[in-house]
């Protein structure tokens, strides 16, 4: 059910930003930490778009890798599973790099076109 709430948020934003103009693609980007199901959230883009200027929009997805980084040794990694203890020194402290995303990065939209035949 995390998904649907996400799934509305994203379709507040692009709705914000979208100014009334029927949408065509949302381009959102998913850090590997945030635990999202990648097929449940299209599910439920579909369900909160429905009887919108969004419904029929292509929702792409982005996953970005979790990147850590041990403050310690100065090791970076990316993790296979959520460990947060640096792979060379087993000490220090680890800060996240990336992996914690979550956005729209972009939307397209259709425009009106403009007739630019000679009356």
């Amino acid at each position: 059910m995390h998904e649907m709430a996400l799934s509305s948020a994203v379709a507040a934003t692009v709705e914000k930003h979208a100014k009334g103009r029927p949408v065509k693609v949302v381009n959102l980007t998913i850090g590997k930490l945030r635990q999202v199901v990648p097929d449940s959230l299209l599910f439920y883009f579909d369900i909160v778009t429905r009887d919108t200027l969004m419904q029929g929009a292509q929702l792409k997805i982005e996953i970005v890798p979790a990147r850590l980084h041990c403050t310690g040794c100065g090791e970076r990694w990316e993790p296979d599973f959520p460990t947060f203890r640096c792979p060379a020194c087993v000490t220090g402290v680890v800060e996240v790099l990336s992996g914690e995303e979550f956005q729209v990065e972009s939307i397209e939209v259709e425009e009106d076109e403009v007739c630019t035949a000679p009356k």
